[in-house]
Formats: structure tokens, C-alpha cells, sequence
């Protein structure tokens, strides 16, 4: 049977298990996808621990983590047009990805160009798809500068190279061990900590025309201050302290036509996935450690042999 790396129930890493899982059937809008790839977030361990978004009800469990993936087409189901079988895409699954089958609704999908990778292209949907949405979303002018807040993990690095790709002076906020990896991005690193706010103002001396934080909490509150017009402060981490401050979250498109175009900044060189870590799937877990540990740098994507 084909195998897939689940949570037995809502808790810490001792939940986790690769088990046996039934290969699914396509349904109407969806393709059944051989999975070469899976992208490991923040959101999955969360997930695991009992997070929903507002207004999400619990899942059934056993459920599989995972919420990207690139693969083949194995199968399409009723009314499916566009996709055929052999088809190399890539994509946000309908219930998982750390596996060798998932379901693709095909809103949400799109063709992997070819001179993609299955591993990089598994590292798009969530990550950059998300940056992708928040650059646009803030809708800046060539040459404003952003503050971006957690530059150095998955998001953030993508967010950073769209900004720089768009015309943007990024002012990226990370730890210190990650200074040369997002000065290498093109942003001016800012150290993460204390005094926050007023190093960030003194690395951005003409002022900050957005925040796009990916962090939340006190660093969101301390970012927060330096940039007057709230319409300009968004958040991909923290929707309850945003709202508090006037800003809001991002706004997530999910549509195959934002894949296309982050597919395409990859294609053009001007977006890199920077997957640092790959993992098999039955080190699934490793994978997983290393992102919840934050210890990440980039991307962690497991590999599923064809």
C-alpha cells in the first residue's frame, strides 16, 4: 500500500506515524497526483498541535501533514479539463502531501515548468505563493521601501527577492546567524531583538512604506511604528494583533493563475526557492523537527522516490 506520514491526534511530534494509506480517488475538479515532492511549513506542525484557522472545523484523524506538493498526474477525475495523465504540476493538495498519493483541486494547481525541479516546485505553492499575494497586496511603487519582518525563513526569503524583483529597497529582519543569507537576497539586514524599532528606523532614514511581517507578536507591535499608514501593515502570522493595530492579514489568492506567476519568477531567475534541506519520506519526521525547531534557514522539502 502506498505509504503517507500522518498525526494520530492533536499533540506534540509523539502523534506522528508513516503508515499505510489508501491511494484516493479523484473526485469532480480534482487530479490524483504521484507525489515527487512535498514542502513542509510552519502550518503543519501547528496544525498537529490543534491550531484551525477562524471558523475551520477539526478534521477527521488520522490526517496526513502537508500542504504542497509537485508530482505527476496519475488520474483526473469527472469533468476535469486541462490535465491529462503524465502531466508534471505542481500545487496546495486537498488533504495532505507528505505522501505518495494526494489530490489536487485543480483551482490550485498548475504545470510545473520544465525547467523546474519537482523539489522546487513543491516549495512554491505555500511559501511563495503567500509573498507573492502580500507584495501585491501592498502594491508599492518602484522604489518605496518595505520592512520585512522574519526575512530569513520560508516566506520571508521568497518575499524578499518578489520585492527586489518589483522595484522595492527591502529592510529584512532576521537573526544575526542569517545576516549574510538575507543581505545575499539584496535586503538590509536588520538584527532581530530588542530596540527593534529603532534600529529598523535608522537602517530605512527616509522612512518605511510598509510592514510585511511574518513573524507576529512583540516584533509585529515593534514594526508597527514605523509605518504611519496601517492600509500598509500586513501580517502573515498574528491576526489578532494586527487587527489591534490596524492592519490586516495577508489576503491569499489560492488560484493556479498566482502559481503560474511564481513558477515564472523562478523560471526568469529572479525568484529562488532556496531549498537548503531535502528529507525522505520516511525521515519525514526529521523534516518536520527541523522546521517546528525553527532551526530552518530557507526551505525543508521531502523527496518521495518515484
Amino acid at each position: 500500500m502506498p505509504k503517507a506520514y500522518v498525526f494520530t491526534r492533536y499533540g506534540g511530534p509523539e502523534t506522528e506515524a508513516l503508515v499505510d494509506w489508501d491511494r484516493p480517488r479523484p473526485g469532480p475538479g480534482q487530479v490524483l497526483v504521484a507525489v515527487r515532492a512535498a514542502g513542509v511549513n510552519p502550518v503543519d506542525w501547528k496544525l498537529r498541535s490543534g491550531f484551525r484557522r477562524p471558523g475551520a472545523e477539526a478534521g477527521e484523524l488520522p490526517a496526513v501533514f502537508g500542504s504542497e506538493v509537485a508530482g505527476v498526474v496519475e488520474e483526473v477525475g469527472p469533468d476535469v479539463t486541462g490535465f491529462t495523465v503524465g502531466d508534471e504540476v505542481f500545487g496546495n493538495p486537498v488533504a495532505g502531501g507528505y505522501s505518495e498519493y494526494a489530490l489536487l483541486p485543480t483551482t490550485v494547481t498548475a504545470r510545473k515548468p520544465a525547467e523546474l525541479s519537482f523539489t522546487d516546485a513543491a516549495a512554491l505553492p505555500v511559501a511563495a505563493a503567500t509573498a507573492y499575494d502580500g507584495i501585491r497586496q501592498l502594491a508599492l511603487p518602484a522604489g518605496a521601501t518595505l520592512l520585512i519582518t522574519g526575512a530569513g525563513g520560508g516566506v520571508g526569503v521568497a518575499a524578499t527577492q518578489i520585492a527586489r524583483a518589483f522595484g522595492l529597497r527591502v529592510v529584512g529582519i532576521a537573526s544575526d546567524g542569517k545576516k549574510d543569507f538575507v543581505e545575499s537576497l539584496g535586503a538590509v539586514h536588520v538584527p532581530s531583538g530588542p530596540d527593534l524599532a529603532e534600529r529598523a528606523g535608522a537602517a530605512a532614514p527616509d522612512g518605511v512604506d510598509a510592514v510585511f511581517d511574518l513573524v507576529g507578536g512583540e516584533v509585529l507591535e515593534a514594526a508597527a511604528t514605523l509605518v504611519a499608514d496601517r492600509t500598509k501593515l500586513i501580517t502573515g502570522a498574528d491576526r489578532e494583533t494586527v487587527a489591534r493595530l490596524g492592519g490586516v492579514l495577508v489576503e491569499r489568492a489560492r488560484t493556479a493563475a498566482v502559481l503560474d506567476e511564481v513558477a515564472r519568477l523562478v523560471a526568469e531567475g529572479s525568484l529562488r526557492p532556496f531549498v537548503t534541506q531535502t528529507f525522505p519520506l520516511d525521515r519525514a519526521g526529521e523534516a518536520l523537527a527541523t522546521v517546528e525547531n525553527g532551526h530552518a534557514r530557507g526551505k525543508i522539502v521531502i523527496e518521495v522516490a518515484a
